[in-house]
C-alpha cells in the first residue's frame, strides 16, 4: 500500500548525496543507489539504460548497475522476461513509478488507490513484488531505476516522490558517465564537429558545404557518422550531446 502522509525530516541527508562532490566515475553512483535501497527496505537495485533509442523495434533495458538479490528467483533476467517490453512502452507516454506484485500476492489494493503517485501493472511469474521508477532525460536519454522487495509495497507518497526525484539524479549520472566513455572511445574528428557546429548555427546542408568546400553527401556523411558516434536519434539530438560534451557551442 502507498501511504500519503509526509515522512519525516529529509531522508536523504546521508553522505552519498550531501557531499556535493562531483561523479567522476562508476564507483561514485554505487553508493547512492545502495542508499536509495536502503530508505525503500528493498531486496537489492537495478539501473537499466534505454539502449537502441533510433531503431524502436531494437530497443532494450540495457543493465549498467544492479545490485540484485540472489534469494530473488531468476534474478534480473527473470524480471527482464517479465516486464521489459511494458517498461519500454511504458516510458514513451508516462513518468509514473510503475508497481508490481508478486505472483498470487493480493495484498496490493486497487490501482485506483495509488494515483497520483504510481500506476499498478499486472502480475508476473515473479516470486517478488518491486518498484520500478523510469527517468526520461530527453535528448540525454532515458532508463529505470528498478528495486525489488520482500513483500508488497508499503511507501508514504512523499518518500516515491523523493526517491524517484533522486532516481532523475543518478540517471544523470550515469548516460553523462556513459557518454564520456563513449566520447573517449570514439571521438569526432575535426569535420564531423566543423559540420555539427555549423548545423547547430542552423545551417542547411547545402549552406555547410558551401562553407566548407565540401559536396552536399560528404557534408551529410560527416553528420551521419557523428549522430551514429553521438548514439543519438538524430542530428538535432546529436548537436544537442556534442554541445554538452563540449564539442561545440
Amino acid at each position: 500500500m502507498v501511504q500519503t502522509t509526509k515522512a519525516a525530516g529529509s531522508v536523504f541527508d546521508d553522505a552519498p548525496w550531501a557531499s556535493g562532490r562531483a561523479v567522476t566515475s562508476r564507483s561514485d553512483v554505487f553508493p547512492k543507489l545502495v542508499s536509495l535501497q536502503r530508505h525503500l527496505n528493498a531486496r537489492g537495485f537495478a539501473a537499466f539504460r534505454v539502449s537502441g533509442a533510433s531503431l524502436p523495434h531494437k530497443r532494450r533495458l540495457q543493465p549498467e548497475y544492479e545490485n540484485w538479490s540472489t534469494g530473488l528467483g531468476a534474478g534480473r533476467e527473470g524480471f527482464l522476461n517479465a516486464y521489459e517490453d511494458t517498461l519500454l512502452a511504458h516510458i514513451e507516454t508516462s513518468t509514473l513509478p510503475l508497481l508490481w506484485s508478486a505472483q498470487n500476492d493480493t495484498s496490493f489494493i486497487e490501482a485506483s488507490d495509488f494515483t497520483p503517485f504510481v500506476q499498478q501493472i499486472e502480475p508476473a511469474l515473479l516470486s517478488y513484488s518491486g518498484i520500478a521508477f523510469p527517468v526520461r532525460l530527453g535528448a540525454v536519454g532515458n532508463g529505470y531505476v528498478v528495486f525489488p522487495t520482500s513483500g508488497g509495497v508499503d511507501l508514504p507518497g512523499e518518500l516515491i516522490l523523493a526517491v524517484h526525484s533522486r532516481c532523475y539524479k543518478v540517471m544523470t549520472d550515469i548516460l553523462s558517465l556513459e557518454e564520456r566513455r563513449v566520447s573517449q572511445a570514439e571521438a569526432l574528428s575535426d569535420r564531423e564537429i566543423a559540420c555539427l557546429q555549423l548545423a547547430g548555427d542552423g545551417q542547411i546542408s547545402e549552406e555547410i558545404a558551401e562553407r566548407l568546400g565540401l559536396s552536399v553527401h560528404t557534408v551529410n556523411a560527416y553528420l551521419g557518422s557523428a549522430t551514429i558516434k553521438l548514439d543519438s536519434v538524430n542530428r538535432i539530438q546529436a548537436i544537442a550531446k556534442a554541445i554538452r560534451l563540449g564539442y561545440i557551442t
